[in-house]
């Protein structure tokens, strides 16, 4: 039993990376095609577009995350008006913010009304999405995961290889789309029976979308500040430097995405696995772009690159210290705390200060400050992570399966808690 359990860990485990590895290609691809089909003016209507919806679209992951934490504490419950509450307030900001975006933006007046459309598939696909990782059903959670990848973005990319320009493009990713709810839907559906699970709260879905935020604030902060405090050149080689933080940060997500659900019921095991894999995995990186930073910038960068090698390690330290930290706040998260993501608002604060009074205008400079601010948040977030709150041991709902597979793709027996208390928020994604 132990085997067939390891066997579907691991199934697991393989799938939802390479999904991760699709869903990132995918996104990767669109500004890289657009970059070859559209002339500067429309590249960056484009670009704008799919930034609005990676804003707007925060509280959709805010949502899968308390979904999962819920799922995995108290079992399947009803979340299917709360889901499309949050689909209508999400699009609806973006229609009643059209006079402000064509103005401010100069896009297209019919732009916003495709991007909410997009924006709504994406928050009620997220539902589903959550429900298959509370309830540890991996594999066909990395189908899903590579289902809204393909029609969030495979759209956008016929679009443009057909020719139709952004607003084109985008009309056709809103199609494709607006399929990925009811696929994704199904994908989760589970067999019906009787529930006395609470309701999951907007409370609890506010806590998500917070850590998230939290989570992309504090990763792109000094990228961000770059574009401050840099010349337009060592900007550019700085944003290449941080294609190699984001390389260590999300490689090991995998560990996070699969332990969350254990970390809901209270297995500190789950931690400390998810720790070492995120760390070892880290230091692999950290080592790798010392023996060879160079060939990284040019990987991320081109051969006009290749002289910023030697920073190579720093960067990828940033991202591996980040890593380390986004397990620690899936953990508080999973466990109810309040305030679980004030180490990261403290770091980025931490950075803005020390960039605003010493004004580093070097690579060198910024990227010191940010392995110090990597290094300070990880350090808090690991000092609160001790002060763990217990919660309750979960019981079997079931009798354990021989097989994974038989259920679904979980890579353990369905477990169910019966902690008594609310749910704590849920923690960001891998």
């Amino acid at each position: 039993m132990t085997r067939g359990w390891s066997t579907g860990l691991g199934a697991a485990g393989v799938s939802v990376t390479v999904a991760g590895v699709l869903v990132n290609g995918l996104a990767y691809l669109v500004p890289v095609l657009a970059a070859r089909r559209l002339d500067p003016a429309d590249l960056s209507v484009l670009a704008a577009a799919l930034g609005l919806v990676a804003i707007v679209g925060v509280p959709g992951l805010g949502l899968q995350l308390a979904v999962a934490v819920h799922h995995a504490r108290h079992g399947a419950s009803d979340t299917r008006r709360l889901t499309a509450v949050t689909a209508a307030v999400c699009a609806g900001t973006l229609v009643a913010a059209t006079p402000l975006l064509v103005t401010a933006l100069d896009l297209p007046v019919e732009m916003p009304a495709l991007l909410a459309v997009t924006t709504a598939a994406i928050v009620l696909s997220s539902r589903s999405l959550g429900e298959l990782q509370g309830g540890q059903r991996f594999v066909r959670l990395a189908i899903g995961m590579a289902v809204l990848a393909a029609g969030r973005y495979g759209g956008v990319i016929a679009g443009l290889l057909l020719g139709a320009g952004p607003t084109g493009a985008l009309a056709v990713g809103a199609l494709t789309a607006a399929l990925t709810p009811a696929v994704l839907a199904r994908l989760a559906r589970e067999p019906q029976r009787s529930s006395t699970a609470p309701r999951l709260t907007v409370a609890q879905v506010v806590a998500g979308c917070g850590a998230t935020l939290a989570m992309l604030v504090v990763s792109y902060a000094d990228l961000l500040l770059s574009r401050q405090l840099l010349s337009p050149s060592d900007s550019g080689a700085y944003s290449v430097g941080t294609v190699l933080s984001k390389g260590a940060l999300w490689a090991p997500q995998v560990a996070a995405v699969l332990a969350l659900p254990r970390l809901a019921r209270g297995d500190r095991r789950s931690r400390t696995v998810a720790l070492a894999v995120t760390g070892g995995c880290g230091v692999v990186l950290v080592l790798a772009s010392t023996l060879a930073g160079g060939l990284a910038f040019r990987l991320a960068g081109g051969p006009d690159y290749d002289h910023l090698g030697r920073y190579a390690p720093l960067f990828a330290a940033v991202g591996a210290l980040y890593a380390v930290t986004f397990v620690l706040l899936n953990d508080r998260l999973a466990a109810g705390a309040r305030w679980a993501a004030a180490p990261l608002w403290v770091g980025v604060a931490g950075l803005v200060a020390v960039t605003a009074t010493l004004r580093p205008h070097t690579v060198p400079g910024l990227l010191l400050a940010a392995v110090g601010t990597a290094i300070v948040t990880t350090a808090l977030m690991a000092v609160t992570a001790r002060r763990r709150a217990p919660v309750a041991a979960a019981e079997p709902a079931s009798p354990p399966r021989a097989s994974p597979s038989a259920v679904g793709g979980r890579s353990s027996p369905p477990d169910r808690a019966d902690d008594p208390r609310p749910p704590g928020p849920a923690a960001p994604p891998g």
